[in-house]
């Protein structure tokens, strides 16, 4: 497996892993809810490669992506030190320790990057996330309380974060 910044040419294979982790309906939106078009988040990928506080990792396994992690920072001084993560790893792919090694790299690209915060949101009843996360060393910082509504239930979903 091999983790790298995406670039715009991996534009539908990421839209496909999105697609994918979406329809665990563990994620913000719900399976099939968002469309994305190709050129318009090459678009988002380009302006994400150029910026020093957010970028866009993939793990490709035989040259394929099959997992994604955004890093989506704030330019304003006061929040230039935080970014905010995004997951998603191919149903496929998942228990193959592919999370561990992004946010591994996400770890090591925040320091070099003067990145002192990581930072998530995830549902609570995600439990495979959230022990990945624990894992990595985030912890629950508190709770947004029916803060989603999922198939006819309000859901709680847990703040939770890193300092490196």
């Amino acid at each position: 497996m091999r983790i790298r910044a995406a670039t715009r040419n991996d534009s539908v294979q990421i839209i496909a892993v999105m697609t994918n982790a979406e329809a665990s309906n563990l994620m913000l939106f719900g399976p099939g809810e968002r469309k994305i078009e190709p050129e318009q988040f090459a678009n988002y990928i380009e302006k994400l490669y150029h910026s020093t506080h957010s970028a866009l990792f993939v793990g490709e396994i035989d040259e394929k992506v099959v997992a994604y992690l955004v890093a989506q920072g704030n330019e304003p001084s006061r929040l230039a030190h935080r970014v905010y993560l995004v997951i998603g790893i191919h149903s496929d792919y998942r228990g193959r320790k592919i999370g561990t090694a992004l946010f591994s790299h996400v770890e090591n690209w925040a320091k070099d990057n003067s990145i002192h915060r990581l930072e998530l949101t995830v549902m609570e009843n995600n439990e495979a996330g959230i022990a990945l996360y624990k894992k990595m060393g985030f912890e629950i910082e508190g709770t947004k309380r029916d803060s989603l509504y999922v198939d006819g239930q309000y859901i709680n979903e847990y703040y939770m974060s890193k300092l490196v």
